[in-house]
C-alpha cells in the first residue's frame, strides 16, 4: 500500500531556501515518473516540477524554473524539491507523488492509485 510522507516545510523569507523531502512506503519510487505539485489558498492544485523514472528527465514549471530543482535518492526512496530564491507566491502546500504517466504530461496530476499525502505547508512571508 503506497504512503507517502512529505517534509521540509516551513516559514521563510523571501528569497530564502527550503528543501522538501518526499518519503514513499509500499511502493519503489526509483519505477515511477514522480511529479511535485502546490496549492495555495484559494486556488487549484498545479503541477511544479517533475522528475522521470530511469533517465531522470527533469521538467519544470515557468513559474519556479532556474529556482527549484527535483532530485532523487532510490536508495532511501526519496524525492527531493530544492526551492532557493522563494518568493510570496511560492507559498502553497506542496504534495509529491508518483504518476501513471510520463513527466510529459505530469500537470494533468494523473497519480498513481490517485492518492495523495498529507502536503506540507511552505510559507514565503517577511
Amino acid at each position: 500500500q503506497l504512503q507517502l510522507v512529505e517534509s521540509g516545510g516551513g516559514l521563510v523569507q523571501p528569497g530564502g531556501s527550503l528543501r522538501l523531502s518526499c518519503v514513499a512506503s509500499g511502493w519503489s519510487l526509483e519505477q515511477s515518473s514522480v511529479g511535485w505539485f502546490r496549492q495555495a489558498p484559494g486556488k487549484e492544485r498545479e503541477g511544479v516540477s517533475c522528475i522521470s523514472a530511469y533517465n531522470d528527465n527533469t521538467y519544470y514549471s515557468d513559474s519556479v524554473k532556474g529556482r527549484f530543482t527535483i532530485s532523487r535518492d532510490n536508495t532511501k526512496n526519496t524525492v527531493y524539491l530544492l526551492m532557493n530564491t522563494l518568493k510570496p507566491e511560492d507559498t502553497a502546500v506542496y504534495y509529491c507523488a508518483p504518476l501513471k504517466t510520463t513527466c510529459t504530461y505530469y500537470e494533468q496530476q494523473l497519480v498513481l492509485y490517485d492518492y495523495w499525502g498529507q502536503g506540507t505547508q511552505v510559507t514565503v512571508s517577511s
